[in-house]
């Protein structure tokens, strides 16, 4: 697997949203990060951002802009946010064209102090060039790249919101096969290995799925959740274990992925 990482900003000086642009003009906020992401089904935009600064102006900006849907603040000096809005044509397409790739952004988003968004593909070289090639031709966004080559994750960052104990169970279920192909062990020789009740295992659009979400740090991700529900939306974790992809979904749901593979 490969990583790409960019600086994107949007061409010709101007902004990726009018909101955007509003929080960052704003002197006593700066917006730190973006950890989540996503374009739900009824055309809105579901954003789990970090920030600091004056918690009470930023409430002020959103309640008053018209692209706001709904939003939640927690946290004091730096906090977290979740808001839903209505996203510009180009905003809607970038994260179409997002979920339509094979390409995979690790989180968190890094917001520089110019508006600029530092992110880190992940995936192919092919799959970096069509995604580029679609957004360039699409949207009024452009790039700079800051750095490529073979990815070797840094697991600290992707296991924040995870217990001990969720790593613990992963770990045993890759070390004993389960997802191995053909699959060389059950759940519940999983469930053996880590002295926990058997969980349930079973196939999903194709790929193998265990579900172990209740081993998550429930504390972690409640507000997202909450704030996600009745969008019917879920809510993504994802790490690494032994150069395979795993993603934590609050659907239940826990998917692997091999590893791609690059050519010599």
């Amino acid at each position: 697997m490969r990583y790409l990482t960019v600086l994107a900003h949007p061409a010709e000086n101007g902004t990726f949203h009018p909101l955007g642009k509003e929080l960052a003009e704003e002197p006593s906020l700066k917006r730190e990060a973006i950890h989540h992401v996503e374009l739900l089904a009824d055309g809105t935009v579901l954003l789990l951002a970090e920030g600091s600064g004056d918690r009470d102006r930023y409430r002020e900006i959103m309640r008053d802009s018209p692209y706001v849907v709904d939003y939640l603040v927690s946290g004091e000096e730096r906090w977290m946010a979740v808001s839903q809005f209505e996203p510009t044509p180009s905003t809607r397409r970038i994260l179409e064209l997002g979920r339509e790739s094979d390409v995979i952004i690790e989180m968190p988003i890094q917001i520089n102090t110019d508006g600029s968004l530092r992110i880190t593909h992940l995936g192919s070289d092919p799959d970096f060039q069509a995604l580029f090639r679609d957004v360039v031709e699409e949207t009024a966004l452009a790039f700079e790249v800051v750095e490529t080559g073979i990815y070797e994750p840094d697991e600290s960052s992707f296991t924040r919101l995870l217990t001990t104990r969720q790593r613990e169970v992963l770990e045993a279920a890759v070390e004993v096969g389960y997802y191995s192909a053909p699959r060389q062990s059950t759940h519940e020789d999983v469930a053996d290995v880590v002295g926990i009740a058997p969980t349930t295992a079973g196939e999903h659009d194709g790929q193998t799925t265990l579900t172990l979400y209740d081993h998550l740090d429930p504390d972690a991700l409640d507000a997202l959740i909450d704030a996600s529900a009745d969008k019917r939306s879920h809510v993504e974790v994802r790490f690494t274990i032994d150069d395979k992809l795993v993603v934590v979904r609050s659907t239940n749901t826990i998917l692997i992925y091999e590893p791609l593979q690059v050519p010599e």
